[in-house]
């Protein structure tokens, strides 16, 4: 257990100290400050399009434009750019460390390749978990320190649902961790894909083209694509949102959560059970 530690440190320290690792944590934090100050300075008159229909029906009073309301616009439009910047750290965890024939070296400690693969997921999801905590301060607080806080007027499938904000904060917790679920599968497929692959940029390319592939299958309403969309990974990356209906479709939410588990499991094994039979030539 002392050795896994051991491991498990030094390659949570090699992966934030990647100079890649920094291009995730500087893009979500230009892309909050960027949208913020474009409702700061326009959310107004974008805000009038929709409340203008909405007169004609009922009096909207109260601030629309508050930071929950922000973080809600922020967080649908990071969570399709956030895969790529995981993929980019974690898809070579193993693949860019068998290129440059360091991994050689980390197969001579006395620990298992087992737990060598674990410590480099374990550090993968490590880094995505930062991402999200960087992504919650500016999106949630920042935005709350900037517009306030207040109830949120929330788009989803069902049309139009107004949150109160005195019970919102449970749903943002929620909605982070069901995004932390959402990428953690994509974290687990590139550590997979950089078990399986020597080359360090082919599983990041490839974990990008099967996200692609499967949300083109979602879009299409086929009986054939019906089939499988509801066990493809991509269908529940934004369950999250699920949280601001009312009522909360707890049974959909749990049958999401089960099956990005399910992904993360898989993928998991698959890549233990391949970099144990993989033959690393001196």
């Amino acid at each position: 257990m002392k050795e896994f530690g051991a491991i498990l440190y030094n390659e949570l320290i090699k992966t934030i100290r990647r100079p890649r690792s920094f291009i995730g944590f500087g893009v979500i934090t230009f892309i909050c400050l960027m949208l913020q100050g474009a409702f700061y300075h326009d959310g107004k008159e974008i805000l009038s399009f929709v409340t203008g229909q909405l007169d004609n029906i009922f009096t909207v009073e109260g601030k629309v434009l508050n930071g929950n309301l922000i973080c809600f616009v922020v967080l649908q439009t990071l969570i399709v750019q956030m895969p790529l910047l995981v993929a980019l750290v974690t898809g070579d965890l193993v693949s860019g460390e068998t290129a440059s024939g360091t991994i050689r070296f980390l197969l001579t400690r006395p620990a298992s390749r087992t737990k060598i693969v674990l410590a480099k997921w374990i550090a993968g999801l490590f880094y995505t978990l930062l991402l999200l905590i960087i992504l919650g301060i500016f999106a949630l607080f920042v935005s709350r320190a900037i517009f306030g806080t207040g109830d949120m007027m929330a788009l989803n499938s069902e049309g139009l649902t107004i949150i109160r904000g005195d019970d919102i904060n449970w749903r943002w917790g929620g909605a982070f961790l069901i995004a932390f679920l959402a990428l953690g599968v994509v974290s687990s497929l590139a550590n997979m894909l950089s078990c399986i692959m020597d080359n360090s940029i082919t599983p990041i390319v490839t974990v990008m083209a099967i996200i692609i592939v499967f949300t083109i299958i979602g879009m299409f309403d086929l009986p054939s694509f019906d089939v499988i969309k509801p066990y493809l990974f991509t269908t529940h990356m934004i369950s999250w949102r699920s949280l601001f209906e009312d009522p909360v479709p707890i049974p959909d939410i749990v049958f999401s959560c089960v099956v990005l588990l399910v992904h993360i499991i898989v993928f998991v094994s698959i890549s233990i059970f391949y970099f144990n039979r993989k033959d690393i030539s001196a």
